[in-house]
């Protein structure tokens, strides 16, 4: 969970990319994706438009070759505002460990500068601090 979490707080969209098998398979909000160039062109795209993105995600469950994850990011548009994006992913993984499905539903809320809370990567000592809800 914390090296998927390392790897996107990159913002490095073919180091991302090469956690995932070259067919994998993406629903990213109402987008959908297949394969890394596609997932490279889409990260690169996301991190163009998402300015500052920093992200923190958490376990929610997993079994077998499944996991379900929570996430919550913050960045800024090229006007200035500041957004909270919450989710909820699913990843199916194949017999090497790497990912080959990606599910992810996300919503935005509005923050003000003055209310973020995640600030770049994750410090170490804060490696496995649960998400707050809001």
């Amino acid at each position: 969970m914390q090296a998927a979490e390392d790897a996107w707080n990159t913002r490095d969209p073919r180091r991302v990319a090469l956690a995932y098998t070259p067919d994998s398979v993406w629903r990213n909000r109402d987008t959908f994706v297949r394969g890394r160039a596609e997932i490279v062109d889409f990260l690169t795209a996301k991190w163009e438009r998402e300015r500052e993105y920093a992200l923190r995600k958490s376990l929610w469950s997993f079994d077998g070759d499944r996991i379900a994850v929570r996430f919550q990011y913050e960045w800024h548009d090229a006007r200035g505002r500041w957004w909270r994006s919450y989710g909820n992913e699913l990843w199916e993984f194949d017999a090497h460990g790497l990912m080959r499905r990606r599910e992810a539903s996300i919503n935005d809320v509005a923050i003000a500068a003055s209310e973020r809370r995640i600030h770049g990567p994750r410090p170490e000592e804060e490696h496995g601090v649960a998400l707050p809800l809001r």
